[in-house]
């Protein structure tokens, strides 16, 4: 079975090699023989990676530690969860990952689009089979988890302790899919490009595997605050780390792309821009994995340094000089034949909204590069920290929350100053109520209130559009809310799922809110004294230690009480992998909608006595989880398949 997955590995990255020519071949000569044949590979491809993938599983399942990769990220005692998500534990698994995915991805994709034309799909194809023979040319020549040790150890190391958390099971799957699913909007970018068919033809083809993307993308990062929260016992879910920063910047550049692709679809304008978007947001996803592997950054997220590094530079230089020369050679054909009318259009809020999304883009990728920037040229490393991208990014998100309420009132083309007025005097002015009731009630941190402010002017909005449109539905069809409502979505499924999207977003505002408000504190405690924070009193009882196959866990219980209400029993542990030696913490929170009490066991006696506690009272954070799922049901919404208007009527 391993010796299958080399081979079936080895074998797609050959077909990969096989169809680009064909893809070409049937561009070049208008050969639908040689167009099918290249769809063909892609299945191909799909079908062998699949193999592939499953060897390895396979290898990590029956553990054959005589594979390098199976011993360094696996060992028997492992859950079947953790094996499992050991594929992408490593270097070499995660890349067999990734292309494993692309494939599937690209195969559904020219399975779907099999009746469309050849002039756009053809060259589409040949840049969806570069990019997957690109990482599986990267596993079979560069970093293979094939690679045998000479002898065979009696267990493995195990996987990385950090990463023996169910988020990091789920966690790196979606950002893949995300990072992989916006090589197929590029791809039929450059299809069109190639072929000269610049209309709106390819965006129609992007339009759902962008949302599939960006929907996959934005899971991905939720999932990974939600990981760093409860498993690195810092207190806080977002620390701009490079590899975080890796994939939030395609998220950033691919949300601009979404909005900027409906001003092309409804005005036939912005045509260069949403090339250069879709352009950049696939040559982030590109960097990500370059820099996660090359060794420039620190991180905890990421791998060890190896010269595969060299391969993603290369590679991304390429695409650069293939993409941006394309769009230059079709530049006049990119060119629109309209402009804006107004700047107080949703066009022009639409454009803003691009603007500072992508300053916000910039500014992540210079605060992430700039260290490297400064190694090169003076030789010395500076490190830029959450404190320069609070300073810059806090004003940017609140800018863009602004533009959230203001655009869906905005009406396209232009408006008067007098129209304004009457659209958004009801949202503003309950704005100001809600900033003025905060203020009276003690809220006076500069940012929070502005941005509570802001999300209650959001909200009013969304909410207004809602009752807007279910009236109108009631009033032509005269049926009741819940049915106005489910056709609502079922007429305008796009702009509905968009505001449940934008509905998320605020509530995730909030919960960055509360960050204004948290605070810490730490504290030794003998066994039965207690400590006093922020109105709770926590209670050090004993020490508790347990012996696992694999693991020794230490763990403290601890009584958490408010005033003389018992609230809870929190155990934080230490835990010590025995095969990897390696010491990780698990922390223990006790969460309502109002506070999270987060608690991070420290030092402690051997003799259970005493232990050391850090302590974090942090307001609001359960709010960006649920925030977070809202955003991610939103773009649910968007993508499932809802009854066609000949369907409603029955």
């Amino acid at each position: 079975m391993i010796q299958l997955g080399y081979y079936t590995t080895t074998a797609a990255f050959f077909i990969a090699l096989l169809g680009i020519g064909l893809a070409i071949f049937a561009s070049a000569k208008k050969r639908n023989d040689a167009y099918e044949a290249a769809r063909n590979a892609v299945v191909a491809c799909a079908f062998f990676t699949t193999i592939g993938a499953v060897a390895v599983v396979y290898a990590m399942l029956v553990g054959d530690y005589q594979l390098e990769y199976v011993w360094a990220h696996s060992d028997r005692d492992m859950p079947l969860l953790y094996k499992i998500g050991a594929l992408w534990g490593g270097q070499a698994g995660s890349l067999l990952f990734w292309g494993f995915l692309l494939a599937v991805y690209s195969s559904i994709a020219v399975m779907r689009h099999r009746k469309d034309r050849l002039e756009l799909m053809a060259p589409a194809i040949a840049t969806m089979l570069v990019v997957i023979a690109f990482f599986l040319g990267t596993v079979t020549f560069a970093s293979s988890p094939w690679d045998r040790a000479s002898f065979i150890p009696p267990d493995g190391r195990g996987l990385n302790p950090l990463l023996q958390h169910p988020a990091m099971v789920i966690h790196p799957p979606c950002l893949y899919l995300g990072f992989v699913g916006f090589t197929l909007p590029f791809a039929f970018a450059m299809g069109a490009l190639v072929s000269g068919r610049t209309d709106a033809e390819w965006l129609k083809k992007s339009r759902v595997w962008s949302i599939i993307a960006w929907t996959f993308l934005g899971a991905g990062n939720i999932l990974g605050g939600r990981w760093a929260y409860v498993e690195l016992g810092w207190g806080g879910y977002w620390a701009w780390d490079p590899v975080e920063n890796a994939a939030f910047m395609p998220w950033l550049a691919g949300t601009a792309f979404i909005h900027s692709a409906m001003i092309q679809e409804r005005k036939g304008m912005l045509k260069i821009w949403n090339m250069v978007l879709v352009t950049i947001t696939f040559l982030l996803t590109i960097f990500g994995t370059f820099i996660t592997r090359s060794g420039l950054i620190s991180s905890v997220h990421s791998f060890a340094q190896s010269s595969i590094g060299y391969y993603f530079a290369g590679f991304l230089i390429f695409l650069m000089i293939a993409a941006f020369g394309l769009i230059l050679m079709r530049r006049k054909e990119l060119s629109s034949a309209q402009q804006l009318d107004s700047f107080f259009s949703r066009e022009s809020s639409f454009l803003l909204n691009n603007l500072i999304l992508l300053g916000g883009c910039f500014a992540v990728l210079w605060g992430t590069i700039f260290p490297m920037i400064s190694e090169a040229a003076q030789g010395v490393r500076i490190s830029v920290g959450p404190p320069f991208f609070n300073q810059i990014m806090i004003p940017i998100g609140l800018a863009l929350l602004l533009l959230m309420g203001v655009g869906p009132l905005v009406p396209w083309r232009r408006s008067s100053i007098a129209g304004l007025k009457k659209l958004f005097s009801i949202p503003v002015v309950l704005a100001l109520i809600a900033g003025a009731l905060l203020l009276l009630l003690g809220v006076s941190h500069a940012y929070a209130l502005v941005t509570f402010s802001i999300c209650a002017f959001v909200l009013v909005t969304i909410v207004t559009e809602f009752a807007r449109g279910i009236r109108a539905r009631q009033s032509s069809s005269g049926t009741g809310v819940l049915r106005s409502l489910f056709d609502l979505f079922a007429k305008g499924q796009r702009r509905y799922g968009g505001y449940v999207i934008h509905l998320g977003v605020v509530i995730i505002f909030v919960g960055f809110a509360g960050a204004a408000f948290t605070r810490d504190g730490e504290g030794t405690l003998r066994r039965g004294e207690s400590l006093e924070f922020h109105g709770y009193t926590l209670t050090f009882r004993e020490l508790l230690q347990n012996k696992l196959p694999g693991v020794d866990e230490v763990s403290a219980e601890v009584m958490v009480s408010k005033g003389q209400t018992p609230l809870a029993f929190l155990y934080p542990q230490k835990n010590f992998f025995k095969k990897s030696e390696q010491l990780a913490s698990e922390v223990a929170i006790h969460s309502t909608w109002g506070y999270d009490l987060y608690l991070v066991l420290g030092d402690y006696a051997d003799d259970g006595g005493s232990a050391s506690f850090k302590v974090y009272v942090n307001p609001l954070v359960r709010y960006f989880w649920f925030g977070g799922i809202v955003m991610v049901f939103g773009g649910l919404l968007v993508l499932w398949p809802m009854p066609r208007r000949g369907a409603l009527a029955t």
